[in-house]
């Protein structure tokens, strides 16, 4: 699989080149390098490669590596970029970012540092051309939902969809309110046998209680007092086709035992009707409370949950899949100016900050709205923090950084390290998890910052504990041998 990933290493020092050629060809990469800025373009236009590496000064061009990296990503966006430099600084880093590096690396560098960062680059790369797949073939009928994302959980997801799509079996999606729920189900009818028959959408909660019945099953003329005519229910409207039965467990307990019946069945009556109708559709359930706990709250049959759940999809909240924030954000910034005729530039590196930040407990749907409002009030070239809706929302749902201006790229890394392990009450695991690094390199990270708690640190002149030093000796070896595997 390595063989087939391209990787264009520019850079005027040979030491660098060759030995990044090296290391690269000895991990099973296909490397290319070029020494001058264009040697590089005629390079990018001449092949297409899945990685660039870069240095910022490069011979024959002026700030050459920013014009690689917006040639790179103006031909081919998918296109991952490194920037490495030995002059750099924060605005560069800052402006590298925001055209679409993946990275930007001062030197000198630990070529381990610099491979991992590949890795990254590369997984990133991979996931996203999986998504982009998975996505054109899960659309390839009209009202094919464009479901965009990047993270592990929801490629799973996509996966599982294009394997059941096409088949009969019941499905229930389960996840919070706004996580695209609805989104899922449109892709599960529209690249199914069914999709050229009806998609009947039904919201239990939104349907008062005493009606669903007959909203779902119909009823005669003369039924019950305002029955003046008869009147086909929902199971027929589906006929043939899809039906979503969204917030199931909100559905009268009562009711519950007359839905299994027609599941098993495939038969249902009309409210006051002799006659039984048969009847065919592929159902399609949904729920924002687990079914564990409406089971035990006596909301929902168990047995009525065990024939829906054929396939069960759990959809992750947005703040569980930071991977899908930036991806879903450029799809409404996108959308929304073609909406609107609003010729914006994009979003400022503060305001995008903060959308990145903040924790989204409205999911897809409040971002969605969230970008739309920005879109419509913002009066600059690009969307500012002033345009964002989160000055009346709960301080506690932002968890940002805060960079203050001045540092070195050191510092940064420094603070960023430090805000992650009190954001994370000390938890490396879960810090490592934030940072995208793998524990021991935040270790080593910890120790050169000078880091640990004070519990952690030893006082001068005294020696640690042996059997808590031997204990952290194991633990360290565990953490190399789990780095191993991941690798």
């Amino acid at each position: 699989m390595k063989k087939k990933i391209r990787i264009l290493v520019i850079d005027d020092e040979a030491s660098i080149t060759d030995g990044l050629r090296l290391m690269l060809n000895d991990e099973g990469y296909f490397v290319e390098t070029a020494a001058t800025f264009a040697a590089g373009i005629a390079a990018t236009e001449r092949a297409a490669y899945d990685l660039v590496v870069t240095d910022v000064q490069l011979p024959g061009e002026l700030q050459g590596g920013m014009r690689m990296l917006r040639h790179v990503k103006s031909l081919r966006p998918e296109t991952e970029v490194i920037l490495i430099t030995g002059y750099g600084s924060i605005q560069q880093a800052v402006e590298a970012t925001r055209t679409g590096a993946f990275y930007f690396v001062e030197k000198p560098f630990e070529p381990e540092q610099l491979l991992l960062i590949i890795e990254k680059a590369l997984e990133r790369r991979l996931l996203l051309a999986e998504s982009e797949d998975l996505r054109k073939r899960l659309s390839q009928r009209d009202g094919a939902p464009n479901i965009v994302c990047a993270s592990k959980a929801m490629q799973k997801i996509l996966q599982i969809i294009e394997s059941v799509a096409r088949s009969d079996a019941n499905v229930l999606i389960i996840g919070e309110s706004g996580t695209g729920k609805e989104l899922i189900a449109n892709s599960l009818h529209y690249n199914s046998l069914r999709a050229d028959r009806e998609f009947v959408k039904v919201n239990c909660s939104a349907l008062p209680r005493e009606l669903i019945e007959s909203e779902l099953f119909g009823y005669v003329k003369g039924a019950f007092t305002g029955a003046v005519q008869a009147r086909q229910g929902l199971f027929a409207q589906a006929q043939g086709g899809s039906l979503l039965l969204d917030e199931l467990a909100e559905m009268p307990i009562s009711l519950q035992p007359k839905l299994l019946r027609v599941l098993e069945e495939r038969r249902y009556r009309r409210v006051g009707d002799a006659e039984t109708r048969e009847v065919d559709f592929r159902l399609i359930a949904s729920t924002n409370r687990p079914p564990t706990e409406a089971i035990k709250e006596g909301l929902l049959r168990d047995d009525l949950f065990y024939r829906v759940s054929t396939i069960t999809l759990f959809v992750p909240p947005l703040r569980e899949r930071p991977e899908d924030l930036p991806l879903i954000i450029d799809h409404f910034f996108r959308l929304f100016t073609q909406k609107y005729d609003r010729p914006l530039s994009g979003l400022s590196r503060s305001a995008q900050q903060r959308m990145l930040a903040y924790r989204w407990p409205g999911n897809v749907r409040e971002l969605q709205n969230a970008m739309e409002r920005a879109v419509l009030l913002a009066r600059g070239q690009s969307i500012e923090i002033e345009d964002l809706p989160f000055g009346t929302r709960d301080a506690a749902a932002l968890s940002e950084f805060f960079v203050p201006p001045n540092l070195t790229l050191a510092e940064i890394e420094r603070l960023v390290i430090s805000q992650t392990l009190q954001r994370t009450n000390g938890n490396k695991l879960e810090a490592a998890r934030i940072l995208g690094i793998y524990r021991p390199r935040l270790y080593s990270k910890i120790k050169k910052y000078d880091l640990g708690t004070p519990k952690e640190r030893p006082r001068k002149g005294s020696r640690s504990n042996p059997s808590e030093e031997s204990e952290e000796t194991g633990n360290q070896s565990a953490h190399r041998s789990e780095a191993g595997k991941a690798d």
